[in-house]
């Protein structure tokens, strides 16, 4: 039987943060090695990098929406609150920035744009990594919510009564 605390709000944020974070930033070092590869072996990392920002970045809206779930519940309980809003603010950030890249990608995929790709893709893996800074950025001010403040934790007694 699954516990009732699995179903609270603010645990579906964690649960559904990690998966973008492990994408976006393998999805940004294959698209480096593709860069860094002879034209002739470029085609599978770019592809495969391709794949992986599309999945990447429709996973980091996801994520966005359930932190803005967990926000209205988390940031009554915390002592700093501005330290939620940085890291919202970041968050919005990496989406914007992947989803750029993203829409730059496929338009280079479908050929809507025809004319200095190798530049274009260049400008895609460039936006990948600000978007990892970003990510990295991100990752911390979470972590510093949680660790610091115990925003979404749920804190035993004393006693541990209940376990």
């Amino acid at each position: 039987m699954i516990d009732q605390n699995f179903w609270r709000t603010e645990i579906w944020h964690p649960l559904s943060v990690h998966f973008p974070v492990a994408i976006l930033l393998l999805a940004t070092i294959v698209k480096v090695v593709a860069i860094l590869l002879r034209e002739q072996q470029q085609g599978f990392w770019q592809r495969a990098g391709a794949y992986l920002l599309y999945i990447g970045f429709l996973a980091a809206w996801v994520s966005v929406y359930t932190g803005s779930l967990a926000e209205g519940i988390v940031a009554r309980k915390l002592c700093d609150p501005t330290i939620l809003k940085d890291h919202e603010i970041a968050a919005f950030n990496l989406a914007y920035i992947f989803t750029g890249a993203t829409a730059l990608e496929l338009a280079l995929r479908f050929e809507l744009i025809k004319f200095k790709t190798g530049l274009l893709q260049l400008i895609v893996v460039l936006l990948m990594l600000a978007g990892s800074g970003f990510l990295v950025y991100v990752g911390h001010t979470g972590a510093t919510v949680v660790y610091q403040q115990a925003g979404g934790v749920n804190i035993p007694a004393a006693d541990c009564a209940g376990f």
